[in-house]
Parts: C-alpha cells; structure tokens; sequence
C-alpha cells in the first residue's frame, strides 16, 4: 500500500482524479503562545508572563517526535511544523491546486480550566487564524476555536466571530468530559445553527477522564486504536439524546476518525434502536438515516484493506454523499486515494474529492 507521500509528495493529486479538490481537514499550529498574546486584553498577558505560562501542550495528542504528527518531509528545520501560511501553501495548496482547504487549529484550550482565561484564549486563537491565515489566502475556510468547558462561552465566541465568512464550522475535540448530545451543550449547537455553521468533531481533546470509554491505556497505540470508540460514542449520543430533532438544522462532521467502522456500528445501532426506542420516542427513524441527512466523514485516515472489502464497505455506506476528501496535514497516514478511488461509483469520486464539501460548508 503506497503512503500519502506518494499522491502528495511525487504526484500532486491521485492519478485517477483530474476534477477539482476541496480539502475538508487541515492544520494550523499556534507556534507559541506569544503569538496570540497580542490579541489579548493586558489583564491575561501579564498573567501569562508573570506564570511564565507556555500555553497549552498538545503533545499527548500528537507527539512531537512521531511520523504520525508530522511526516518527515513537512518537518521544518526549526520552529512548528503548519504553523505558517506559507508551509501549508507550499506543501499542499499549490501542490493539489485546492479551490478550498479547512483550516482546523487545536490548541487544547480546553485544558486550561479557568473559564475566563480560556475564553480569552480561544478567542485570541480566531483572531490569530482571520490576520495570518485567512486574509492571507483566499482558498482558506477554517473552525472556530470554542472554550469547550462553558458551552455559554463558547456560544458568545461562535456569535463574536461566527458571521466572518472565513469561518464555516466550530471545533469539537472528540474527548470531551461529557458527550455532546448533553442538554449542558445545546446553546452552543443554538449558536451554530444560528450561523449556519457545521460541528467539526475532530480527534483530540485533553480531559480529566481517561482518553478511552474503557480506561487509561498503558501505550499511545492502544490510545490511538481507542479512539474510534470515542467518536462512536459521541455520535451515538448526538443521535439518541434527540440532538438533531431539537436542531434539525445542524450539520457535523467526523474529522480524523475514519470511516470504515460506520457500517457495522450502524447496525448494531439500529438494532438496540428497534428494541428501546419507547425510551427515547424523539429519534422516530432509523439512526442511520439520521446519519445520512446530519454527518458526513473525513475520508483520511481511509485503514484500506483489500479491494473487495473496500467495495463492501463502500456499498453499505449506501449513500455516494458521505465522504469527504482530506489531506490531514501535516500527519501522516498510510492512506491510498487512487485505491479508494478505484473501488467506488464513479458517481461517488466527484463528491468526495468536492462536491460534498461543497454543499456542506457552503462553498
């Protein structure tokens, strides 16, 4: 199986695909915290420099010596690796002649458990991602940052900055001290709906709980491996919690998650459906038609297997408008979009290399 390096690095697009491109999942990187104190009010600058605060650490997330954070040939020589404009240009803009690329920026703010610091942060963040990313590339969409903690807070963010029009989607960390679906979140899914914004649920997230739904895990393969159950998880609450019946306008979508689990894990979905649905009378069809009207996935990372499983996979998708194109950069993924191009309708190739971006983020 070839690795993204080889549609990316040597061929700038897969060979099987010459139409346009939308990529839904790419990264910007706060090179540090100076770079977002001077869109913050004095009060939490001199808080910063008087706790000699470094800012949020995303390492348990994304290592920083790990292939997987960073493939080896977008590592800079010094500094961050996608934390300026120009890298991402260079590396994947140009090199894919993308009409638009989505900017999601994880800073972990989160972690920091002060509700007006952590505010303040996230809002700093977006008003670093408008003056040094989105005004200086028209092809650039991206997330809102949001104080995950205060879902008050973070709806006053969404409504601050959320009719700029660089903005299309809030930020989700999928690890998260409560699933989504919880009624404590709904002002924040108000405010989205209200600007007609997409849920970006996206891995990451840095919690006191344990990264898993079974408990702390001794390795970061196990972490890694573990994180398919957590966004199952949360869309398994976004679904039964009536989530979309209260916001039948709200849009999500799986970043970094994969997508081959879906099929089987809807079944089994419906399947506890059928048999307890008297206890939540609100979700009145079948969840995975709920799935196929609200979410869509990000096709990286694609776990390829053979051509005949793909095929199946594809298949019991049942839907050619589920699937969105995405370079995740700068990680690295043993991800074939020729192969995965191969085994779909040719109906299904144009919307996942754009199309269903398109329509989704309204491009």
């Amino acid at each position: 199986m070839e690795s993204a390096v080889a549609y990316i690095g040597a061929k700038p697009r897969p060979s099987t695909w010459a139409g346009p491109i939308i990529d839904c999942d790419v990264h910007a990187c706060v090179p540090s915290i100076n770079a977002v104190l001077k869109y913050q009010p004095p009060l939490w600058v001199e808080t910063t420099r008087e706790r000699a605060w470094k800012g949020p650490s995303t390492a348990s997330i994304y290592p920083p010596n790990a292939e997987t954070s960073v493939r080896s040939e977008w590592r800079p020589e010094s500094g961050v690796a996608a934390s300026d404009v120009s890298m991402l240009q260079k590396h994947i803009l140009d090199l894919t002649r993308s009409e638009y690329a989505i900017l999601n920026c994880y800073y972990a703010v989160e972690s920091l458990r002060h509700p007006d610091w952590a505010a303040v942060l996230a809002s700093s963040v977006n008003d670093w991602l408008i003056e040094n990313w989105l005004e200086k590339d028209s092809r650039l969409r991206a997330s809102i940052v949001i104080p995950g903690r205060d879902p008050l807070a973070a709806a006053r963010e969404i409504d601050r900055v959320g009719s700029h029009p660089g903005f299309v989607q809030v930020l989700l960390p999928v690890r998260s001290e409560r699933p989504y679906g919880h009624r404590y979140f709904w002002p924040m899914f108000e405010a989205m709906v209200r600007h007609d914004l997409v849920a970006g649920i996206h891995w990451g997230g840095q919690t006191d709980g344990a990264p898993s739904p079974t408990g702390w895990a001794s390795w970061h393969a196990e972490e890694m491996a573990a994180e398919t159950q957590v966004f199952a998880s949360q869309m398994t609450s976004l679904i039964l919690e009536g989530v979309f019946q209260k916001f039948p306008q709200l849009r999500v979508s799986m970043l970094e998650g994969g997508f081959t689990w879906l099929p089987t894990w809807g079944w089994n979905l419906n399947k506890k459906w059928k048999g307890l649905r008297r206890e939540v009378p609100w979700v009145n069809r079948l969840p995975t038609e709920i799935i196929r009207e609200h979410i869509r996935f990000s096709a990286v990372p694609i776990d390829m297997g053979p051509p005949a499983h793909m095929r199946k996979i594809i298949e019991w998708l049942e839907s050619d408008d589920m699937l969105m194109f995405a370079t995740d950069y700068p990680h690295l993924h043993d991800d074939d979009m020729d192969d995965l191009l191969a085994v779909m309708p040719e109906s299904m190739r144009a919307n996942v290399m754009s199309e269903t971006a398109r329509r989704w983020y309204r491009l």
